[in-house]
């Protein structure tokens, strides 16, 4: 479907699977930033009412309970990812151990050399082998870099109840995670390492849901049209919680710290969180990456901006079109390097 921008006039050809059936939406234009508008809602059958031959699911805490009874079918983290950043923490680790470590997983290693090698670190010669890459990029660096390969592996599958193609989780991931580092880099140094990871996985509970969101696509699409674009609202009416809830969760099967978990929880509502920093460097980083249209699927914008965040991180709407272009930026010189073939 071709859409225009009443404003610059510019148009976007938009997939008609990728389009939300039977509901309005919108997006900011890219060249203008204007909100473009579309109504879909004309095909609605008259009762928005569940379809009748869609099969009952459990929903809430039953079926919170049966998602993670089988959290371990999820892909984990790849154990070498947990391993090296380890040894990184470690003062008195040397490169040798860490090179070791991370040649143990041949697909880890391969995915660390393509993001070293990226347009986005810039590093003059070609990085050539894990053991070089320890030696030259620090350990910093290099611990960004594995948690980004290790994240490829996790958040890279194709989620067709999100709407999302293969990698373009991954991608929006990547986004709040560039966005994230450079919000606290600005407003809050100490947290920018945490706030790369954080923003990095923010999003994994649609790992876990995203095969319910199919099995309940019917219902899933009337209650998105009833709660007048609010996602999140959607998501609790339908399956009884949220992504963002599951999440959390999430984080206590991986052992991920308890600052994180707080952070992705209530990532979408900040203000709810006990003035976590964190979750509101992630909102914000969210925010952006989804007005750059990095990974949007089926909810898109279609979730409300805290307004206590902005001032809460002394942003101004000044600072906003510059982080887009830099968030942009970064996805596209990461990405590059990555979907180049082996």
């Amino acid at each position: 479907m071709k859409i225009e921008c009443s404003n610059c006039k510019k148009i976007y050809n938009i997939p008609e699977e990728r389009l939300p059936k039977d509901q309005s939406f919108a997006f900011p234009c890219q060249a203008c930033k204007t909100v473009v508008e579309i109504d879909l809602r004309s095909v609605l059958p008259e009762a928005a009412g569940s379809d009748p031959t869609e099969p009952n699911h459990p929903v809430g805490d039953e079926l919170k309970k049966k998602i993670l009874k089988t959290v371990r079918d999820l892909p984990p983290m790849p154990q070498t990812v947990f391993k090296a950043r380890e040894i990184m923490a470690d003062p008195n680790s040397g490169f040798d151990t860490l090179a070791r470590v991370l040649e143990t997983d041949p697909a880890i290693a391969t995915k660390i050399l393509q993001l070293a090698n990226s347009a986005y670190y810039g590093f003059v010669g070609k990085i050539s082998s894990i053991q070089h890459a320890t030696m030259v990029l620090g350990h910093k660096t290099l611990n960004e870099i594995v948690t980004m390969a290790g994240s490829l592996s996790v958040l890279g599958n194709e989620m067709p109840g999100y709407g999302l193609d293969p990698g373009e989780l991954w991608q929006h991931s990547l986004g709040v995670a560039f966005a994230s580092k450079m919000i606290a880099r600005k407003k809050e140094p100490a947290l920018e390492d945490d706030s790369f990871a954080a923003g990095l996985i923010h999003d994994m509970g649609k790992l876990v849901l995203d095969k319910y969101v199919v099995e309940r696509r019917t219902d899933f699409q009337h209650v998105l049209l009833s709660a007048a674009g609010n996602f999140l609202a959607a998501e609790k009416q339908a399956l009884g919680f949220d992504h963002a809830e599951i999440a959390a969760e999430l984080c206590k099967n991986w052992n991920i710290p308890d600052s994180f978990a707080v952070a992705i929880r209530y990532h979408h509502q900040p203000s709810r969180s006990g003035e976590s920093k964190l979750a509101h460097i992630i909102h914000m980083a969210d925010v952006i990456t989804l007005m750059s249209g990095i990974g949007t699927g089926i909810d898109g914008m279609q979730y409300s901006v805290d307004p206590e965040t902005m001032p809460f991180l002394q942003l101004g709407e000044e600072d906003i079109p510059s982080l887009i272009a830099e968030v942009v930026e970064s996805v596209q010189k990461v990405s590059e390097e990555v979907q180049k073939k082996d």
